[in-house]
C-alpha cells in the first residue's frame, strides 16, 4: 500500500500554472478489489491497457516478487519498446529483471533482496548503498521510503529542482536527494535516522548563504559541539559540514537551473563563497562546470537577474501533463 501511495501522492502534487502537472492512473491485471499486504483491499478501477500511451510506468514493489504475473511482464515490455520511462519501487525491480528490461543496466532494489535479485539475474549490474539508480529511461530504487526519492527525481528531470522541491516541502519529506549516479554524485546522502536535529537542519537550509559553523549549528540545536558532531552523524550519516556542503551545491545547482544569476553571485547566494569554490564543488560532485551545468538544465526561457526573496522561483514547464500508470 505504501510503495503505491507513494507515487500517487507526489505525482499529484505537482502543479504548473495552476494545472496538474501528470495524470496519474492506477491499474492492475485484474481491476477491482487487490488485495495489499497492509490487510486491506485496494478498488484499482483499471487494467493494464492504461500502461499503453503512458509516458512513465512505476511498478510498486508486492509480495509476489519472485513470481510476477506474466501480464505485468508483457505490458512491462510493450511500454519499454513504445518508449516510456519505465521505473520500480523496492521489490518491483524483480518484474523489471525478469522482463529482461534491467539486463546489462546499472539497478538496485531493496537492500534485504539485493543477493537474490543477482542469484536470480546475474546479467543485472546491482548496485549497493544508493537510494536509486537511472540507467537511460529504466530507473529503480531501493526499499520503502526511497521510493519517494525516486519519484521526487524524475519530478525534478520533467519540471526542475524548484517544482521537485516545492513538492517536497508539500509533503513534508526530504528535498531532492541523489541517487548514487556517478555521472551526477559521487557521495549521496544516506537515508535519514532520526530528526532531534530536525529543526536546525531545517533552519540550515534557510541560511545556507551565511558562514553557518559547528558552533552555529550547535548553538540553534542548544547542546555542544562534540554532542551535535556525535548525534548529527549518528542521524544524517555523515558530519554537519559535510551535509553542510551537500546542500549548499544542491542549492547551488537549483541556482544554475532556475535563474541567471552570474557564477559569483550563485556561490554567494549558496554559501560556497567564490566562484571558484563553486566551479569546484560542482565539477567534483557532477562532472560538469557551472556553465556546462545550466547549459544542460537550466529551463527558464527567460531566466530570473535577482535572487527570489521567497525562495527559487520555479521554472517553466517542458512539457505535460505527464501520464503515469
Amino acid at each position: 500500500m505504501f510503495n503505491l501511495a507513494i507515487p500517487e501522492m507526489l505525482f499529484g502534487k505537482v502543479e504548473i500554472d495552476g494545472a496538474p502537472g501528470y495524470e496519474t492512473v492506477i491499474c492492475a491485471p485484474d481491476p477491482g478489489p487487490v488485495p495489499t499486504t497492509g490487510g486491506l483491499d485496494l478498488l484499482v478501477p483499471h487494467g493494464l491497457d492504461a500502461v499503453s500511451g503512458a509516458d512513465t510506468v512505476v511498478l510498486a514493489g508486492s509480495g509476489s516478487y519472485t513470481d510476477p504475473d506474466p501480464r505485468i511482464l508483457t505490458a512491462l515490455r510493450g511500454a519499454a519498446a513504445d518508449g516510456s520511462r519505465i521505473a520500480s519501487i523496492c521489490t518491483g525491480a524483480f518484474a523489471l529483471a525478469e522482463a529482461g528490461l534491467l539486463d546489462g543496466r546499472a539497478a538496485t532494489t531493496y537492500w534485504a533482496y539485493r543477493s537474490l535479485l543477482a542469484a536470480r539475474h546475474p546479467t543485472v549490474d546491482l548496485q549497493d548503498d544508493v537510494l536509486y539508480v537511472q540507467d537511460g529511461a529504466v530507473l529503480t530504487s531501493s526499499g520503502y521510503a526511497a521510493g519517494i526519492d525516486l519519484c521526487l527525481h524524475v519530478i525534478r528531470t520533467d519540471y526542475g529542482a524548484a517544482v521537485a522541491n516545492t513538492v517536497a516541502r508539500l509533503a513534508l519529506v526530504a528535498p531532492v536527494r541523489p541517487g548514487g549516479q556517478t555521472q551526477f554524485t559521487q557521495t549521496p546522502l544516506p537515508p535519514e535516522r532520526g530528526a532531534s536535529f530536525a529543526a536546525t537542519r531545517a533552519w540550515a537550509m534557510e541560511h545556507l548563504d551565511e558562514p553557518l559553523g559547528l558552533t552555529d549549528l550547535a548553538r540553534h540545536a542548544g547542546v555542544s559541539v562534540r554532542t551535535l558532531s556525535r548525534r548529527f552523524h549518528a542521524e544524517t550519516g555523515v558530519s554537519p559540514l559535510q551535509w553542510l556542503l551537500h546542500q549548499r551545491v544542491e542549492r547551488a545547482k537549483e541556482l544554475l537551473e532556475t535563474t541567471a544569476l552570474p557564477m559569483d553571485g550563485v556561490a554567494r547566494a549558496s554559501g560556497l563563497g567564490t566562484g571558484d569554490s563553486l566551479r569546484r564543488h560542482l565539477l567534483g560532485r557532477t562532472g560538469l562546470t557551472p556553465s556546462a551545468y545550466r547549459s544542460s538544465f537550466n529551463r527558464l526561457p527567460g531566466a530570473a537577474t535577482a535572487l527570489p526573496a521567497a525562495g527559487p522561483a520555479e521554472p517553466a514547464a517542458t512539457a505535460g501533463p505527464f501520464r503515469a500508470s
